[in-house]
């Protein structure tokens, strides 16, 4: 079996879940049951269509825009909190489709945060610019993000002029955004590429007297000598230029001598394999899956969108025993149980108050779970996605509690919503199978929560031991018929009600509901 060829069989339930788990925050129940029996291909095609821009962010107070205003210190915090649970909502509501994940990517890929920055219309111009460019074409979202103003002021591109060149941008854009530490450029490359950069800057940095905000070249400030690169580069010189288009037309030359390396593609595919598939890319999958990517990223002129089309209709993608390969994020696992449990956040023009409730309650669950949104710690992103074991730094000391609590939260109705809560256990197992029978009970729900089978023994205990507490089956079943023939009667409704939620706050606390 060649990895990279296309699987083609119609989609099981089971694939569909295990499909959206890893190309967006996690399915709901209705997108399961409408795209089980469509190919991979057909839904990679909903996954990759084109998506609206989305509303602007609102003031919790005026019910208007803030990003297009005079900045003013005094609402800097607020506005930074409200960009971040704007942007948590718009995960939690994503139809199907890939673009909140990849944007996502791609903000722990050309990194800022908002720390550093400390202007959230610099942070919101970023956040619109990675969701303009998340499937578009590599060069020039490349081109685009080094004149960010937010990329310019975190990476000190705006300090990087003739004569006293900053080499800060220069190095991350080889080391972290293009080919890769590992891709041979030297010192001397580093320099170069600064002197290439000389002469931009941003244009209104936390302003109180002007909305624009910019970013622009100045030709005075820039290096117009020629620039020699080394064999890495093919010892390309990058001719110096003068006058208003040298910046621009230095910088395309500069992207043109970096994609032309081989390292470069394959380095990009390796990241988005390690964002979408697995952490540990074998010497097989290096030669059958990336390298065969890294050409077909290639041959489409560096657009992202044939590359993530192969990859989520590959043969290789739909291994089983990738099941399970991921410990979920922040983001996947709080958004993703959200999902699952029909918590939308509403239109903020018609009910701002619950719209923020729930985006805040997101932001602080990922903050604390250490995957703050608009803010990576450092350039090189998350730790999880660049430190030795990968994924399994989402699990710590600190998190692993946080996010036990998490499921606490929703299983024991801690957590309301506009007064609802978010679990109802009995109204959910009212629509498995056959809540009579405790068996089946757990299997079903076993089957649509965890990402990986569990084995018999699993399952048995689960429900003999976590579900029925020791007791036969026949008492549930006796003690459920009895419920649904008195559903208002209290003290039989608490009864299957505590036995349901035990069961649950078990599963969300179990290894297998941590993985994707």
């Amino acid at each position: 079996m060649a990895l990279l060829d296309a699987y083609t069989k119609p989609l099981t339930a089971d694939q569909v879940a295990y499909l959206l788990r890893r190309a967006t925050f996690g399915p709901t129940p209705d997108q399961i049951k409408t795209l089980t029996g469509q190919t991979a291909a057909q839904i990679a095609t909903k996954l990759l269509a084109d998506q609206p821009t989305p509303p602007l962010p609102l003031d919790l107070n005026t019910g208007k825009p803030f990003t297009d205003q005079l900045f003013d210190a005094t609402t800097q915090p607020t506005y930074r909190a409200y960009l971040k649970m704007w942007w948590g909502n718009l995960m939690l509501n994503q139809p199907v489709s890939v673009l909140e994940k990849m944007t996502l990517f791609w903000s722990n890929h050309f990194v800022t945060n908002d720390s550093t920055v400390n202007d959230h219309r610099y942070m919101y111009r970023y956040n619109a610019l990675l969701r303009q460019h998340a499937l578009g074409n590599f060069k020039a979202f490349t081109i685009a993000i080094t004149q960010d103003p937010a990329m310019l002021r975190f990476l000190n591109g705006n300090q990087n002029v003739a004569g006293t060149a900053n080499e800060n941008y220069a190095r991350e854009l080889q080391e972290l955004f293009t080919i890769g530490r590992n891709g041979g450029y030297t010192e001397d490359d580093v320099r170069a590429a600064a002197k290439v950069l000389t002469g931009w800057t941003d244009t209104g940095y936390r302003d109180a007297t002007s909305t624009s905000i910019s970013s622009s070249f100045r030709p005075t400030k820039h290096d117009s000598t020629d620039k020699t690169f080394s064999a890495t580069y093919q010892n390309t010189v990058i001719k110096g230029r003068t006058g208003a288009n040298a910046g621009l037309d230095e910088l395309n030359d500069l992207l043109d001598m970096i994609l032309k390396n081989v390292e470069t593609p394959r380095y990009i595919c390796r990241r988005i394999y390690r964002w979408f598939v697995n952490s540990d890319i074998t010497a097989d999958v290096e030669t059958n899956f990336i390298i065969p990517l890294a050409d077909l990223f290639r041959k489409n002129n560096f657009e992202i969108k044939p590359v993530l089309s192969a990859l989520f209709q590959s043969q290789h993608f739909f291994d089983s025993a990738l099941r399970g390969a991921v410990i979920k994020s922040p983001t996947e696992l709080v958004i993703g149980t959200f999902r699952f449990w029909g918590v939308q956040a509403p239109d903020p023009t018609q009910a701002i108050t619950v719209f923020y409730q729930i985006g805040n309650y997101i932001n602080l669950r990922l903050k604390e779970e250490q995957q703050e949104l608009l803010n990576p710690p450092t350039v090189f992103g998350w730790t999880a996605y660049y430190q030795t074991g990968y994924y399994q730094q989402w699990i710590n000391s600190t998190t692993l509690g946080l996010r036990g609590y998490f499921g606490d939260a929703l299983t024991i109705n801690l957590l309301k919503f506009n007064g609802k809560a978010v679990i109802d256990p009995i109204a959910y197992v009212k629509n498995l199978s056959d809540p009579t029978n405790p068996a089946t009970l757990v299997n079903d729900a076993v089957g649509q929560l965890l990402a990986i089978p569990l084995d018999q023994a699993q399952k048995d205990f689960l429900t003999n031991t976590v579900l029925l507490n020791g007791l036969p089956g026949y008492e549930w079943t006796s003690e459920w018929n009895d419920y649904l023939k008195s559903p208002n009667d209290n003290t039989k409704k608490q009864s299957v009600q505590l036995k349901l939620t035990t069961l649950l706050q078990y599963i969300f606390r179990m290894a297998e509901y941590q993985v994707a």
